[in-house]
């Protein structure tokens, strides 16, 4: 079988269109030592030798040398050498600034006494050393840097080194690299205290270490637009039998945002290595890892990672972690994400990371904690590794740097000047400007008082969303402000982290506290979900709905700052974390009516309502009194308008907690959001997971185990065991025939959150009092009906506003209307 997949990858190398070829603005190929012309992989490289028009070389002393017996079928182009005997030169006029690629050949041979296997010496590339102190061994060296040009022309200097030390140099080439090859933003930095994101990649100088095709053959240059070599993956691999082959047929899916064919050929997406689940000396959960050896000196690198989802037959279903020298690089890799949902769609991941003394950088990827049991799986298909370096020339540049340091201190004192002035006027203007009146909150307040935030109601006079499709842009907050707030992003300010990037907690100017959660500047992952974002929570109030406190977009940065959350996810207060004391059985009732609160305000507070799509216990938040609160919104969707039933979109959510029918119809509704939530029911509790593949198949689905408990009527075996003896059975069974309806199998068949809401006010009521409210319109409730004056039932919410509620939710209504709406089916 191997053999089979191996033939056919070569197949698709030979027979396959190369791609269009790639046309740089500037490009010199330089046979060196020789006045002829030699062709290698169908280009043409000048001999460099002084033509007309072709005066690259500089004046100085150098030798041209040819092989007298150059080795069989070698290429012409290694047949000659220039030599250089002492410091010399190559001049090119540049017709492009930026990122350009130079590649230097060296082959060395013997001839006219000289053994260039002896040569010693460096190389300047406008005054940034390159190969220093450089000296071969054997076999043809392919040298290639990848850095930013920003003059019109371009020095390359040939220094010997050592009073009897020479150098020389085969062939060059210097060609200019596609836009947006390298980029500034997006990297991200890995170390063993987490990952923040790297600034300015472009102005490093990355030498080429490593290029891997992940599960292919051998490419050669003619099968790449920007001539590169890519090498198989399997010298590099740690456990053989961990990796298995994945091979496509089809041309790679290239989408705007993602990557090209000048990041990688076809054929570096159309191959790859998945786990080998088939390999019966191996357990279920494992990762495949490579080792490449590098200098054993601390040094950076750049990882260029390459993914297409060649295994899966339908988006969102894998989902793995990368890891770098044993850190977490990227948690729960989602590559339909990073894609404009569609399969087979190229991406790449940039990872800067230091090697230590190891000698060694590894690369490993495996199944993530969302993979379902049946869909374990991780994949790579290619790979770079580029050295970082970025040595100056001590002379030239030390003098620049003077000079430049002179001109900064005169420019920079103009520049505070004139900053001082601006700031001034506009002190001044500010005092003139009148108060904006803050949009009155729309929604209902709950009968139920609990303990408010510190900032669930903002005082008056803070800037918000105003009227109109254009009213976010009040909530615009200057960048600077955001970085006083957080110590300039300072790395002990951290409190979360998530695919879309790291979360700092902040005080602003008026001693306010806020998370201000900031994205990778040009993530192709996250710019969708910070516009969504700021249009949901720009729109809507809800004291059960996180707030958005404002948004910053300067710079290429995607900042959100909301409310603080003092005591985070639901999800740190159910599973054990250290200094945490269990939640009350009370308490989790609680926080899940104020989250149910805030779903049905989402779903019925407007008139196509807001369906969020990502409910789960990480984006249920709480405040220092625990008022729950729903967070996250950059999944979320307008529901279908009136005459429709369902949005249909691709899947997007969390794994464990998907709606199945939504999976697999693609028809969002309002009901898909029940279930998510009906998950988190019995999540909050059995204090586990929704999904965990350490546990024995049959509880590795939260959902699936706590039904057939639920079923058997035995669900008090699963609780928490923090709960046992908290809970009343009467409780305890409104609570679990609560969860059952969310999760029945067809939307049709799940309620409302209307729905879901009263039945949990009513499964409180009874935890509190031990006696029973009437019967729901459902008629699902058979315990005798006792009404006790002294407790007022909670009305059923629905998607109706009640006679006598006023704009603020609250609710001026007797008892006896209350109690006509519990006992009608018009009141429902």
């Amino acid at each position: 079988m191997e053999i089979q997949k191996l033939i056919l990858a070569v197949i698709l190398v030979l027979f396959i269109p190369r791609s269009v070829s790639f046309t740089p603005m500037d490009n010199y190929l330089l046979n060196c030592g020789s006045q002829s012309n030699v062709s290698l992989f169908n280009r043409l490289f000048m001999g460099d030798s002084t033509k007309p028009g072709l005066d690259f070389l500089s004046a100085d002393k150098s030798i041209e040398l040819t092989s007298q017996n150059p080795p069989p079928n070698s290429s012409a182009l290694y047949h000659t050498a220039r030599v250089f005997t002492s410091k010399s030169s190559y001049r090119f006029s540049m017709k492009k600034n930026g990122t350009h690629f130079i590649r230097f050949h060296f082959s060395p041979f013997s001839a006219r006494g000289f053994n260039l296997k002896s040569a010693k010496f460096s190389v300047l590339v406008n005054g940034i050393s390159l190969p220093s102190n450089f000296q071969l061994s054997n076999d043809t060296v392919l040298k290639e840097y990848i850095l930013k040009i920003d003059s019109n022309v371009l020095d390359i200097v040939f220094k010997p080194v050592g009073d009897s030390g020479f150098g020389f140099v085969n062939a060059m080439e210097i060609f200019t690299a596609p836009v947006d090859f390298i980029l500034d933003y997006g990297a991200r930095l890995v170390t063993p205290n987490g990952v923040e994101e790297y600034r300015n990649l472009s102005s490093q100088v990355l030498e080429t270490i490593y290029r891997i095709n992940v599960g292919g053959i051998k490419l050669t240059p003619f099968n790449d637009t920007l001539w590169r070599t890519w090498i198989p993956d399997e010298d590099y691999l740690v456990f053989k039998a961990a990796a298995k082959r994945a091979v496509s047929t089809h041309t790679p899916n290239y989408q705007k945002g993602g990557a090209s064919p000048e990041i990688a050929p076809d054929n570096v997406y159309m191959t790859a290595q998945e786990m080998n689940r088939q390999s019966n000396s191996l357990y279920s959960r494992f990762n495949i890892t490579w080792n490449f050896p590098v200098a054993a000196h601390d040094a950076r690198y750049l990882v260029r990672l390459h993914f297409c989802d060649i295994v899966s037959t339908a988006l969102n279903l894998l989902y793995f972690d990368v890891y770098i020298n044993g850190c977490s690089a990227y948690k729960d890799l989602d590559l339909s994400s990073l894609t404009i949902h569609m399969l087979a769609s190229p991406v790449y991941v940039d990872f800067v990371v230091d090697s230590g003394n190891s000698g060694v950088i590894q690369i490993s990827v495996g199944p993530s904690d969302l993979s379902s049991s049946m869909r374990i799986n991780a994949i790579l298909n290619g790979a770079e590794i580029m050295k970082m370096t970025n040595v100056m020339n001590s002379h030239g540049m030390a003098r620049k740097k003077k000079l430049w340091v002179l001109v900064g201190s005169i420019v920079g004192g103009v520049v505070v000047l004139l900053a001082i002035v601006a700031l001034l006027l506009a002190l001044k203007c500010r005092k003139k400007k009148p108060k904006q009146r803050m949009a009155e909150s729309v929604g209902w307040t709950p009968l139920r008082v609990f303990g408010a935030s510190t900032h669930s109601r903002m005082s008056e006079g803070t800037a918000y969303a105003s009227p109109g499709s254009n009213g976010y842009f009040g909530l615009k907050r200057p960048f600077a402000d955001i970085q006083l707030a957080t110590n300039n992003f300072d790395k002990d300010l951290i409190i979360g982290s998530g695919g879309f990037g790291l979360v700092f907690k902040g005080v602003l100017k008026d001693n306010m506290k806020v998370a201000v959660k900031r994205g990778m500047p040009g993530s192709r992952q996250g710019l969708p979900e910070f516009h969504t974002e700021i249009t949901v929570l720009s729109k809507i109030r809800h004291r059960h709905l996180v707030s958005l406190v404002g948004y910053c977009e300067e710079n290429s940065e995607m900042i959100l700052v909301y409310e603080y959350m003092e005591k985070g996810p639901l999800k740190k207060h159910l599973y054990g974390s250290p200094g945490l004391s269990p939640l009350s059985w009370k308490q989790r009732l609680e926080i899940c009516i104020g989250a149910a609160r805030g779903l049905h305000y989402l779903h019925t507070g407007f008139a196509q309502g807001i369906i969020h799509r990502d409910i789960k216990s990480t984006n249920i938040l709480l405040d220092e009194n625990y008022v729950a609160k729903v967070a996250d919104f950059g999944l979320s969707r307008s529901g279908p308008c009136l005459n429709e039933t369902h949005v249909s979109t691709g899947v997007k959510g969390s794994f464990g907690y998907l709606d199945p029918e939504y999976f697999r119809r693609q028809q969002l509704t309002d009901k898909s959001d029940v279930y998510s939530f009906g998950v988190v029911l019995f999540e909050v509790l059995c204090a586990r997971s929704a999904v965990d593949t350490q546990l024995d198949r049959e509880q590795v689905n939260l959902a699936e185990w706590a039904l057939e408990w639920q079923k058997k009527g035995m669900l008090e075996q699963i609780i928490d065991p923090h709960l046992v003896g908290q809970i009343k059975p009467s409780s305890l069974k409104k609570f679990g025939e609560t969860a059952e309806k969310c999760l029945a199998e067809y939307s049709v068949d799940r309620p409302t959150m209307g729905d879901v809401l009263w039945n949990l006010e009513y499964a409180l009521q009874l935890q509190e009092s031990g006696r029973q409210r009437e019967t729901h319109a459902d008629g699902n409730d058979n315990e005798s009906v006792v009404v006790s004056p002294t407790i007022v039932p909670q009305i059923p919410t629905n998607n109706v506003r009640a006679e006598g509620e006023d704009d603020n939710g609250s609710l001026d209504i007797s008892t006896s209307r209350v109690f006509s709406q519990l006992m009608t089916n018009e009141g429902r």
